[in-house]
């Protein structure tokens, strides 16, 4: 493995100084919050600016914003983004953590659509397949869809669904109670669901999010009952949590979780 340069360190740190803040900066500030030695600095901010990395403001004199060379270079990164495929990658990664069955599904109508999967190694497992469609309501992933929506774009959709169909005795038929428990999954962040798509098996579920912080999909980790409790349960949305994280930082997300 190669060693790192001093000076490309240095200068994707100053970069990297900007995505803080109202996304400007002076070259003081640069040297207060690096700890860099001011000829450093300059030369830095001097060479990034003729590249375009960096612009100065205009009606601020001495400060310096990002330049459109950090655009470009990003849509350039952003045309080559596949959700499917950063999908399963993450996904691969949880479920070596956890192995347990991992998806990742998207929204379309009222009803999801698994779009990543990676297996258990156990041989008690979730069976499930890519491009599967489900009711949303009746899955971790979906009810986690659902409760991302805006209000009126929830009560459309609901509206257009003549009925909540059961997959089991434990899924959701009532409009009233499936409110409800969107309401409370909004505030938890997390979704879970009890043998309501699968009488055997339990699942648990986060959403993840695109660069303008959109909730594009969710993701999800089943597990069968034989290996499910309350502590289990825990430990899993947290897991889940991350990996939809992990997932929406690939996609370009850089707010808080």
């Amino acid at each position: 493995m190669g060693r790192h340069v001093p000076a490309v360190t240095r200068a994707l740190d100053i970069l990297e100084l900007f995505l803080e803040g109202d996304g400007t900066l002076s070259s003081p500030d640069i040297v207060r919050k690096l700890q860099l030695p001011r000829t450093t600095v300059h030369e830095l901010v001097t060479t990034l600016t003729a590249r375009s990395y960096l612009v100065p403001v205009p009606e601020q004199p001495g400060r310096y914003r990002l330049g459109v060379r950090n655009y470009q270079l990003g849509s350039r990164y952003a045309e080559k983004l596949d959700l499917a495929a950063e999908g399963q990658r993450v996904a691969r990664e949880v479920a070596e953590t956890c192995d347990e069955t991992v998806h990742v599904a998207i929204l379309e109508d009222v009803d999801v659509i698994y779009i990543a999967k990676v297996d258990s190694i156990h041989a008690v497992r979730m069976v499930s397949a890519t491009g599967r469609r489900l009711p949303a309501h009746c899955t971790s992933v979906g009810k986690m869809l659902l409760a991302s929506l805006a209000d009126d774009e929830l009560e459309a959709r609901l509206e257009e669904c003549e009925e909540l169909v059961a997959l089991t005795p434990n899924s959701i038929t009532d409009s009233d109670a499936l409110r409800e428990e969107l309401a409370e999954i909004r505030m938890a962040g997390t979704a879970v669901e009890h043998r309501e798509a699968n009488p055997d098996v339990s699942c648990v579920a986060a959403p993840v999010r695109d660069a303008s912080g959109a909730v594009v999909a969710a993701l999800s980790i089943s597990v069968p009952m034989v290996r499910w409790s309350e502590e289990r349960e825990r430990a899993l949305s947290e897991l889940a949590v991350k990996g939809a994280g992990d997932l929406s930082v690939s996609l370009g997300y850089r707010g808080n979780w």
